[in-house]
């Protein structure tokens, strides 16, 4: 007979070891944490995931284990407004008030139960269990074995009725994207972002050659797309720095400066350093300008694994004084509403008025990267927004404030297979159903915007 003392709720006493989890139950309690702190204070996954995290749901577990927490609270996050819609059409009172996690703990389970390979009896079971460990929302345990229930049995009736707009894009962007780009676009938009992610590598040389050996694809652009969901950092090719992942459309701005060999380079708000090191693998000098000496370094560790080198200065760009540049790449922080496929929390933690705060901020982050450029000096501007405050706006506001500025404008045969993506106007403007392929794992972009620019003749 089992004789470790207990408290109340089943917990073990002050000093007793607690018993072991079920398999798979930490994963999920992580899940649970993720998703509670994303929509409570807004923090993002990537931070509540990252490899110096603190969060105590993530303590001892192995790198599978944090995997498929990372994993569940992504489809959660990326399918939230069906969950919550389907949850709540199967509670007849409502939520029940001071329910502790419940709530959490039943968009997990229905996440498990409609869009990920869990048979049905673990995913209640979990479920249940986690909901019994938080004495708030253990009196609750039978009302959610009947609501995830019910949501097992009527799985089809729920897919079917679940619209990518209406539920799953957050209510603000839904309503921008709608005012800004209209009907068709807004529910084109909506609908890539139901779909997993591609996995793109920029290569240093031989597209063709790594497609084969890593068995994806060479794009129009020359990235390469894969389909494996093997650990990076395991494929050919990783360890000898012949290629990092960067999404497609996060490469084109680099290829649009044009740098070349000992030109002096920019490269403002460079972390993580994927297009600095486009810049390097051109020729050019560069200068890696970041405001956070963390991400920095992580940044020249990841240079270092490529065989570049750049100048790194901490600093914000805002403030940044030097002589003039060649050419300055400029990829404002921003809302990121262009990555919501990739990094579906991103709609969750962010709001209107942090739109305009960025903003404001890219304003000035563009005021001066203009100032930094010698006489016919080139810059280009991007940013992984959907926002027209963030793109469009930013550039006309400056070509109108600087006289001596001008829009060099894209060519369509400059983007080979996104000729569609140059504006009237001559920027880039790319959307998450662009690109499409046979299958969803091969098909997208990031939502980016980019503009190219000179000062004087």
């Amino acid at each position: 007979m089992n004789t470790r003392p207990r408290g109340t709720f089943g917990r073990p006493r002050a000093g007793a070891e607690p018993p072991p989890l079920a398999p798979g139950l930490a994963a999920r309690l992580a899940a649970e944490a993720a998703l509670t702190e994303m929509a409570g204070v807004g923090r993002a996954l990537d931070d509540f995931f990252a490899p110096g995290s603190l969060a105590p749901t993530l303590v001892g577990l192995d790198a599978r284990d944090r995997g498929l927490a990372r994993s569940i609270a992504t489809v959660a996050a990326r399918r939230l407004g069906t969950l919550r819609k389907a949850l709540n059409a199967r509670l007849e009172r409502g939520w029940p008030k001071k329910s502790g996690g419940l709530e959490w703990a039943l968009i997990v389970g229905a996440a498990q139960l409609l869009f990920m390979d869990v048979p049905d009896h673990a995913a209640v079971d979990l479920a249940i269990r986690s909901v019994k460990r938080d004495p708030r929302s253990a009196p609750f345990a039978a009302l959610a074995n009947a609501v995830l229930r019910g949501v097992a049995r009527e799985r089809d009736a729920i897919l079917a009725a679940s619209d990518p707009l209406d539920d799953d894009a957050p209510p603000w962007l839904a309503a921008r994207w709608r005012r800004v780009y209209g009907e068709p676009l807004a529910r084109a938009i909506a609908a890539a972002h139901r779909d997993e992610p591609p996995l793109d590598l920029t290569v240093k040389s031989d597209p063709q050659g790594w497609a084969e050996r890593l068995g994806g694809v060479v794009l129009p652009t020359g990235s390469v797309r894969l389909v494996t969901h093997a650990p990076i950092v395991e494929l050919e090719g990783y360890a000898d720095g012949a290629w990092w992942v960067q999404d497609a459309a996060a490469a084109l701005p680099a290829r649009l400066l044009a740098v070349a060999p000992h030109e002096r380079v920019a490269d403002l708000c460079a972390a993580p350093g994927g297009k600095t090191a486009q810049l390097c693998a051109a020729g050019a000098d560069v200068v890696a300008v970041d405001r956070s000496a963390e991400r920095l370094k992580r940044l020249t560790e990841n240079l270092a694994r490529l065989g570049f080198s750049a100048e790194t200065q901490v600093v914000d760009a805002t403030g940044l004084d030097a002589p003039p540049f060649d050419a300055i790449l400029l990829d404002a922080p921003c809302s990121s509403t262009g990555t919501l496929r990739r990094h579906p929390d991103v709609g969750w933690t962010k709001r209107p008025a942090d739109v305009a705060a960025l903003a404001a901020l890219q304003t000035r982050l563009l005021t001066r990267a203009a100032q930094l450029l010698k006489r016919a000096g080139r810059l280009v501007y991007c940013t992984c927004s959907l926002e027209p405050e963030e793109g469009i706006e930013q550039i006309e506001a400056l070509l109108r404030r600087d006289p001596d500025m001008r829009r060099i404008p894209i060519r369509p045969e400059e983007l080979p297979g996104l000729e569609d993506c140059v504006t009237p106007a001559g920027d880039l403007r790319t959307f998450p159903h662009h690109l499409p392929a046979e299958s969803a794992r091969l098909s997208g972009l990031d939502g980016f915007f980019a503009a190219r620019l000179a000062r004087g003749a």
